[in-house]
């Protein structure tokens, strides 16, 4: 599955004593109803998150994952989780549209634009 929003928090590495790592980022999803997506990156795939910073628009591959847990006092609950496996940089629609050339952009010399040209077509 892939997700898509703007940045809105990354978290500092955590590290365990077992030697798992993860870290998390806040996604804020591009909806009508905007919703903050906490999203794990786990062992080496904390360092995908290096090359974003908050406010970024970015896409992400996730996995969500599901896990059985028994209280001690033998209640079961389940958990689920949000796991990014690969993340992209989108590219902003607020750029600047590239221009045309300028001997595209301009009319020929001593031509007027709002003289009908001769051509063969039938309108």
């Amino acid at each position: 599955m892939e997700l898509q929003g703007t940045v809105k928090k990354i978290t500092e590495l955590q590290t365990f004593a077992s030697g798992f790592q993860k870290r998390e980022m806040v996604l804020m999803t591009e909806e009508q109803y905007p919703q903050p997506i906490n999203i794990e990156f786990l062992q080496d795939k904390s360092d995908l998150l290096n090359q974003v910073k908050e406010g970024d628009k970015v896409k992400v591959s996730i996995n969500i994952r599901g896990r059985e847990w028994t209280s001690p006092q033998g209640e079961v609950k389940y958990f689920n989780s949000i796991v990014g496996w690969r993340l992209e940089n989108v590219a902003s629609n607020d750029a600047e549209p590239t221009q045309a050339s300028s001997s595209n952009a301009q009319p020929a010399q001593g031509g007027n634009v709002f003289e009908e040209e001769d051509d063969d077509l039938p309108f």
